[in-house]
């Protein structure tokens, strides 16, 4: 009886404990998409045009400060830090989008896409609690597979159907990821929210970035 009185308490206090990273998740990614909403608008309205480098050393800069500290209350700052960094270097593609006839038809439509994939993707692991860890290692080489894609086409002049095969590509891969981070969410594999939230919230922006690509092509504006 006693072991079966310990085994029900160990199964309450790891199904709080998940809830409460869920919980905080979901909460802390919310302040992440208003911070990055809040960046792209300024870096829009102020035309910035962030170089290259700074935008990769600022990237890779701010994740690595928000897994050193993710187990402090810092690993909060740095990671709505890096959320509003990313809005920050999008104002280049959404000022362009906007500019376009169908802009602001093409923009709202990344968005309302984005969000509709996030909610059924999401809705779909809280439902089923389907375990998606099988997937890690697929995500991960897809992802380098793209990037290698990527740099050979920039260095053969760039392709535009191309780099509409790896929008869809990376759509993909976004969102598997989503699956994958949110049932590692709810079978206990990852108990750090301010991780989860960064996993997150980086397949969310990859995912509006190449939905917004996609529609800007068959807008014709990537065509040659």
């Amino acid at each position: 009886m006693n072991h079966l009185s310990l085994a029900f308490n160990e199964v309450r206090t790891s199904n709080a404990a998940i809830n409460s990273v869920l919980r905080n998740t979901y909460f802390l990614l919310s302040i992440c998409l208003i911070s990055c909403a809040v960046a792209t608008y300024l870096s829009v309205i102020s035309q910035a045009r962030p170089f290259f480098i700074i935008a990769l050393i600022g990237t890779y800069g701010l994740l690595y400060l928000v897994h050193k500290n993710a187990e402090s209350g810092l690993g909060i700052l740095f990671s709505i830090a890096f959320s509003a960094f990313l809005g920050y270097t999008l104002g280049p593609i959404i000022g362009y989008s906007l500019s376009l006839p169908a802009g602001a038809f093409i923009l709202f439509s990344s968005i309302g896409t984005t969000g509709l994939v996030f909610l059924s993707l999401s809705a779909y692991v809280l439902q089923t609690k389907q375990d998606f860890s099988f997937m890690n290692g697929m995500i991960f080489v897809g992802f380098m597979v793209v990037f290698a894609t990527m740099l050979l086409n920039l260095l053969f002049g760039g392709i535009p159907s191309l780099y509409l095969v790896l929008s869809a590509f990376v759509a993909m891969l976004s969102s598997a990821s989503i699956l994958l981070h949110t049932s590692m969410i709810i079978n206990g594999g990852e108990r750090n929210y301010i991780l989860a939230t960064v996993s997150l919230f980086v397949s969310l922006y990859n995912l509006f970035l190449s939905i917004l690509q996609i529609l800007m092509f068959f807008s014709g504006s990537n065509r040659e």
